[in-house]
């Protein structure tokens, strides 16, 4: 029977704040009960197990990415709006290590509650639509994506992993990445032969 005000959403909020305190590979189901202050057989009456209870903190996780990069670039354009996505990618990923993580983990995630989380798709939606800014059309559109995805996650893993040990600060490197970026994004190369698909 399940514990009265104890909901699936409680139990994904407190997983993707332990997540966040302890990493989310060190999640465990005892430790997110202990939290709830239930015994860890209550939980399963609001999620399936451990892996479960994951992807429903990836879902989580890329609701409230997206819904800040929306905020940071509504009614920007061009390189304002690159830098605003890129910085609010970067802040999520600083102030929610776990959750963020959990968005770059493959997890199985449960069809149904996939189909109705709007974060994903609207994270999809919004990088699409700041790339058509810089006029790009398919399949341009999709290899920005993918290197723009490369660069803000690849940026933000060595970050949190302490691989810039250099003395100048990430900060001015990052700047100058987005910098780069838009030139690179106004200046996209011309197709290949044969290449569209």
């Amino acid at each position: 029977m399940a514990r009265a005000g104890l909901t699936a959403e409680r139990v994904t909020l407190a997983g993707a704040e332990l997540a966040d305190e302890v990493g989310l590979d060190r999640v465990t189901m005892s430790q997110v009960a202990r939290r709830l202050g239930v015994k860890d057989a209550s939980l399963y009456a609001h999620v399936r197990n451990l892996e479960d209870l994951r992807g429903r903190i990836a879902l989580l996780a890329a609701d409230e990415k997206t819904l800040r990069i929306a905020q940071a670039t509504a009614g920007r354009a061009g390189k304002d709006a690159l830098v605003a996505f890129a910085d609010a990618w970067r802040e999520y990923a600083h102030e929610h290590p776990g959750r963020y993580t959990a968005t770059q983990t493959p997890i199985r995630i449960d069809p149904e509650l996939a189909a109705q989380a709007p974060g994903p798709r609207r994270a999809v939606e919004l990088a699409y639509g700041m790339l058509r800014g810089y006029e790009l059309t398919e399949p341009d559109l999709t290899d920005a994506v993918r290197l723009l995805r490369s660069t803000f996650h690849g940026f933000v893993a060595l970050e949190a992993a302490g691989g810039f040990a250099h003395e100048r600060s990430p900060q001015h490197s990052w700047i100058r990445a987005l910098d780069a970026l838009h030139t690179l994004l106004e200046h996209w190369p011309p197709a290949r032969e044969g290449d569209s698909s």
